[in-house]
């Protein structure tokens, strides 16, 4: 028997080569085996081989699909839909009508008017007590300053601000006042184009990118008469507060970063670098560097501000919105930027209401088991605040929100669509110039979405539409619902949602760090949470308080 060892191997090798040997398309019926442990599947051998042609097909659809190119303005034709069976939405009301106050001074110290509200600059502006030119020139001046302990701005636009500011005062000489941003200055998050100067995403990749147009949200300010100073830095591909030239630092606490991935702009505006600044979020991009930084954050609700000219990473949950000193403030600059936009198929023209009600006539909840769960600093803030809402007249009512999901499933349908859009990213190999490399970076995040199954990323947005029908359910109740900023799954939850939310802080931690809770509101009715954002900071100082290192 031994003497037909050496042929029995040679058949048996002979057959392992065979089933091993790749077919026209470049992949064997192993390779298709072994790709089913990453999807949890199991075929038999007859299967796989049934659908070997298919799969090699469906390859030489990709790479046809890859020859194509596709501007960063594209949306998918699936467009995501937050509006619950049945939504009603909201008709025009009431307008908010901002109060320009009339006794407001220049200060001794010049310096102090880096902590300034929108009304408070406007006022000066307006009476002609500073020039726009004065005012850019003071926000400049700190930039040039202090970012170097910041690391918060990427870009000084110092010609187009000086240009703009020049062009604000003349205008305002000749009788035209365009209203209360007239001539006030900002900066914007670097996701956003403006033409003439880089945008660099924040990635290394990118760092020399120039865009020839203007994003929408920036057109929008500047029609406003706004004086544009500075982009500010944006976490690399819009992940944390890292981007190829460093960390954006807390003005707070400097050895800490500014968290992210709005960290240039919640950073900038808490140290008086800016008045103001526009951020962006996906999954927590605006709650987490307002609450880190000390400043109100609005995340409006899906589709209120158009995207036009803004770097996407995921375009169902994709949001801007500002990061400000007040909740009044976030109010003054969202008016000014929500709205229709043709470039943006996501927006709409459904009205922004202002909200006069005074705030024990707003039905409110919170979510009891959440805060009940967190023992640190930030719960026991938000539990002094709640004392706060009460001595108002506000009895909030204890809910949950909803538990019975596959919350560790979303996660694939931002990681998707990501992918979708930095595909060329991945496949040219330029992922790896990006800083960080590690296991929970944006570059390893875009590899493996390569991987996510379009028939699983399909059910999460099934698993999302009935989410988004049982969260709807408990705003038949309530008008606001105040939560943790963070804990929980209230960010999660109401990004897949598409929900708007203000963060407002509320104090500090032991090591003097700001706290902030956050409060939820109905699809559309930005106008009650702004509402009662603004009641509490009426009731309180926190927004009054600047970090110490960068006051004069």
């Amino acid at each position: 028997m031994k003497k037909y060892y050496p042929a029995i191997y040679t058949l048996l090798c002979l057959g392992v080569i065979l089933s091993c040997k790749s077919n026209e398309y470049g992949f064997t019926d192993k390779d298709i085996k072994g790709s089913q442990k990453l999807i949890g599947l199991n075929f038999e051998k007859p299967a796989i081989e049934t659908m070997s042609g298919y799969l090699g097909r469906n390859k030489s659809g990709y790479d046809s699909l890859r020859s194509y190119e596709i501007s960063n303005e594209t949306f998918p034709a699936i467009t995501f839909d937050p509006h619950p069976l049945g939504f009603v939405f909201p008709e025009k009301v009431e307008n908010p009508e901002f109060i320009i106050p009339e006794q407001v001074e220049v200060p001794e110290n010049f310096e102090e008017l880096a902590f300034y509200t929108i009304p408070q600059l406007a006022s000066l502006i307006k009476n002609k007590k500073v020039t726009s030119e004065e005012l850019t020139r003071l926000f400049i001046d700190r930039i040039k300053r202090y970012d170097d302990q910041l690391e918060s701005v990427i870009t000084l636009t110092e010609d187009l601000a000086m240009k703009q500011a020049k062009q604000a005062d003349k205008e305002l000489a000749a009788g035209n006042y365009r209203g209360i941003l007239h001539g006030i200055p900002y900066g914007v998050k670097d996701l956003m184009a403006v033409e003439g100067y880089p945008t660099t995403w924040g990635a290394a990749p990118y760092k020399d990118q120039m865009i020839d147009y203007t994003a929408t949200v920036v057109k929008k300010l500047e029609d406003q008469g706004a004086v544009l100073v500075a982009k500010l830095v944006s976490g690399s591909l819009a992940r944390g507060d890292v981007w190829f030239g460093g960390k954006t630092k807390n003005p707070w606490d400097t050895t800490q970063g500014a968290s992210g991935s709005s960290a240039g702009s919640g950073s900038a505006t808490s140290a008086g670098l800016v008045p103001f600044a526009l951020g962006t979020e996906t999954l927590g991009s605006i709650t987490a560097p307002a609450t880190r930084n000390g400043v109100t954050g609005l995340r409006p609700t899906y589709g209120r501000v158009s995207r036009a000219g803004v770097m996407s990473l995921s375009w169902s949950m994709d949001k801007i919105g500002p990061l400000a000193r007040t909740a009044e403030d976030c109010e003054i600059i969202f008016s000014a930027i929500y709205g229709k936009d043709e470039k943006d198929p996501s927006t709409n023209e459904i009205p922004f209401n202002h909200v006069s009600k005074s705030p024990k006539e707003l039905k409110v909840a919170y979510l009891k088991k959440d805060l009940d769960k967190d023992t640190t600093a930030m719960g026991n803030n938000l539990r002094a605040s709640l004392e706060v809402f009460k001595a108002m007249g506000v009895e909030p009512d204890s809910i949950a929100l909803p538990e019975n999901f596959p919350y560790s499933g979303f996660d694939i349908i931002l990681r998707a669509e990501a992918g979708a859009f930095f595909d060329e990213l991945v496949r040219s190999g330029e992922v790896d110039l990006m800083v960080e490399q590690h296991g929970g970076s944006r570059a390893n995040s875009l590899r493996q979405s390569r991987f996510i199954p379009a028939v699983e990323y399909l059910q999460a947005n099934r698993q999302r539409r009935q989410l988004i029908e049982e969260v709807n359910q408990l705003f038949q109740e309530y008008d606001v619902i105040i939560a943790p900023s963070f804990g929980g799954r209230q960010l999660l939850i109401t990004n897949l949602t598409g929900h708007p939310v203000i963060s407002v802080p509320n104090g500090f931690d032991k090591k003097e760090r700001p706290t902030s809770f956050t409060l939820i509101g109905n699809l559309y009715d930005e106008g009650s949470i702004l509402a009662l954002a603004k009641a509490f900071q009426d009731a309180t100082d926190f927004e009054e308080k600047h970090p110490p290192k960068f006051i004069d």
